[in-house]
């Protein structure tokens, strides 16, 4: 039954969120093999072979329909349980030709394993308990190569090998006790403040978070074979899920569209997942209204394009196809992952997360201002647009000192909500966007990657505002061939140029970004004739868009689809101006960034201003005010709103002495 009266914000209930599950699942049937253990979706081969992309299609789909079979209790219209038990048959028969690859033969497969092993424990009723027993044997021998394999990465993997052990300890197959507590140690490394959790041991911070790492504690705890192994952890994980959803529930856009952020991006809808894991866990924090509220505007973001042609399948791409945002791992069935973020359908409908009214976002009550220290984010959600926006001084999938190439995705001093890095693989070698870089006469931009983070922080002096900053060794970057891309941006050669300390303050939908340009504490000054370069924001969309420049105001503004993006030179700077390029972004075909620049000079502030906002591209902003005295020891800002602040530039960054060297090597995800 429709309950569109507890859907006020959305319009997504749970009949509707049923609904498009049970289309998705009946579009993948006709792309299935006769036996029903592959499914391929249409789309550019994978990279991995067909045989994983069969795999995935199976595994990644049978999520969603242990979902639908779980919260509606074994009712079962769709077949759906016979259907899959079919082709579990077929795929662990090691005399099947058409059988999956095993863990043992793919990594890949080690993933799907886990959804597999998840999914059968979830419905054990209407498909595990009604397979024929020696059905049941494959599929046990199928998982049980994971026990004692240590060839998973130090990762959101091991979650993986946790899942499928676990299902095989509840069934009476093999599983190792110390894997699984070795996995936990591991897991409880990549541990973080305020509940945020690293993707592994580098500064990796993305959708990882909630999707897999705080996704898997929620349902592992559920398991048949895990209440006596999560006992002593089920409260802790609660707590730490709680505490990340304060960060995590104000990082959706008020039109339900996710941060573009991070890896794996054509999982789409997957970012809701953490919002079920918590109505699940119960977290005190978060209301289960609030929590649906924001999954059912994810989904109803992407819904429209899911449905574009009629068809309910998913792509390689962000609303529609864009395989340019695939990364190495990727192919035709990777996107179906996206399945997690319908997790709440696992939920009866009268759980209180289906029978609670929506209740609006924290930025459609008012202006959210906020700094997540882990990641090293400064966050501003604003309600008059809807539109959140993350500086970054934390996040580059890498250690200080490391110099590898910048991965737009992580690298970037700024994401939101509204606008997406540029995701081709000139952005790797010629970063602009939301970047501070030296720039040769070959107009050779530097990188950013292993800068060390000064910490991030509240400043009330004054209106308050978010203020953080970074140092970085910023290098000249020479790709090595054979790039595959998996997160991290690429290895290379690197040349150290010079000290680039950053110090952003961030109000509303503007910052205020500080720039010192220092010789190496380690080496020669840098060459003559460079140029300092600040990047806003990127916006795309469809049609040409505008833009237009100020020289005598050093001001650079462009606009497409709605948004206009802002950067004006307030201190230092004497050049504007606005690159247009095409087909870089998954969010329309013309990008705009504009930029301002003039001669790098050591040991001076620079001061640029940089906004995002919805507006008309023609009109004229009202821009914050900038102050930055002689002595340069701090910052006043006078706000578009008449508001002041005052923050100090001391403090914020690291001295140079602190800058450390060593670095991490990289390991794949």
């Amino acid at each position: 039954m429709t309950r569109p009266d507890l859907a006020p914000l959305t319009g997504w209930d749970r009949a509707r969120w049923a609904d498009l599950a049970d289309r998705m699942l009946l579009a993948v049937r006709e792309h299935a093999s006769p036996d029903h253990a592959r499914i391929v979706p249409p789309g550019a081969p994978a990279a991995f072979g067909p045989d994983v992309a069969g795999l995935e299609g199976f595994a990644r789909t049978f999520l969603l329909a242990g979902f639908r079979l779980a919260g509606d209790g074994g009712e079962d219209r769709l077949g759906l349980a016979q259907w899959y038990a079919d082709g579990l048959a077929a795929g662990t028969d090691p005399g099947n030709p058409g059988r999956w690859v095993r863990p043992a033969e793919s990594g890949q497969a080690k993933v799907e394993a886990a959804s597999i092993a998840l999914i059968l424990d979830m419905t054990r009723p209407w498909i595990w308990d009604r397979l024929d027993p020696a059905v049941q044997q494959q599929v046990v021998d199928y998982l049980a190569v994971v026990v004692g394999d240590d060839g998973y990465p130090h990762n959101n993997w091991r979650w993986f090998r946790i899942v499928v052990q676990t299902f095989l300890r509840s069934v009476g197959g093999p599983w190792s006790r110390e894997d699984i507590e070795t996995d936990l140690a591991l897991l409880d490394s990549f541990v973080r403040a305020d509940g945020w959790i690293s993707d592994g041991p580098l500064r990796a911070y993305d959708h990882y978070a909630g999707w897999a790492l705080h996704l898997y504690p929620a349902l592992w705890a559920r398991m048949w074979g895990a209440q006596d192994l999560a006992a002593g952890r089920v409260e802790r994980d609660r707590e730490r899920l709680d505490r990340y959803l304060l960060d995590a529930v104000r990082l959706v856009g008020a039109d339900g569209a996710p941060l573009l952020q991070g890896r794996s991006l054509v999982y789409r809808f997957a970012t809701a997942a953490p919002f079920w894991a918590g109505a699940m866990s119960r977290v005190p924090s978060l209301s289960p209204g609030l929590l649906r509220r924001a999954a059912s505007g994810v989904l109803a973001h992407f819904a429209p394009h899911v449905d574009r042609d009629g068809t309910a399948l998913l792509t390689l791409g962000w609303h529609g196809p864009w395989p340019a945002m695939a990364q190495h791992y990727s192919g035709p069935s990777s996107p179906y992952w996206a399945a997690k973020g319908m997790l709440g359908l696992a939920l009866p409908a009268t759980d209180p997360v289906w029978t609670s009214t929506e209740e609006p976002l924290p930025h459609e009550r008012a202006d959210q201002l906020f700094t997540a220290s882990a990641p090293g984010w400064l966050v501003s959600a604003t309600r008059a647009d809807g539109i959140v926006r993350v500086v970054n001084h934390g996040t580059d999938y890498a250690s200080p000192g490391d110099q590898g190439g910048d991965a737009p995705a992580y690298a970037q001093l700024g994401y939101s909500t509204a606008t997406s890095p540029r995701l081709t693989a000139d952005a790797r070698t010629d970063p602009i966007e939301q970047s501070v870089a030296l720039i040769d006469a070959a107009g050779r931009a530097t990188h950013r990657t292993g800068f060390t983070p000064g910490g991030v922080d509240l400043h009330a002096d004054g209106a308050t505002a978010a203020v953080g900053g970074s140092v970085a060794r910023a290098h000249w970057f020479t790709e090595a061939p054979g790039h595959l891309d998996y997160g991290p941006g690429p290895a290379g050669e690197a040349t150290d140029v010079a000290l680039l300390r950053t110090v952003s303050v961030l109000r509303g939908p503007w910052e205020v970004r500080l720039v010192r340009v220092e010789a190496l504490p380690d080496g020669p000054a840098p060459a003559d004739g460079l140029t300092l370069r600040v990047g806003g924001w990127a916006v795309s969309g469809d049609g040409p868009g505008q833009d237009r420049c100020r020289p005598d105001d050093v001001l650079a503004a462009a606009g497409v689809a709605g948004l206009r993006s802002v950067a004006v030179g307030a201190a230092g700077f004497e050049t504007a101006g606005v690159r247009r390029e095409r087909d870089v972004s998954p969010l329309g075909g013309t990008t705009l960034t504009p930029w301002v620049s003039a001669p790098a000079v050591l040991d001076r502030w620079y001061a640029a201003i940089l906004g995002l906002e919805r507006a008309p591209a023609d009109g004229d902003a009202r821009l914050p005010e900038v102050t930055l005295p002689a002595a340069a020891d701090r910052v006043g800002v006078r706000w578009p709103d008449g508001a002041c602040s005052t923050v100090p530039l001391t403090g914020v960054t690291p001295a140079a002495e602190d800058l450390t060297r060593q670095g991490a090597a990289m390991s794949p995800g």
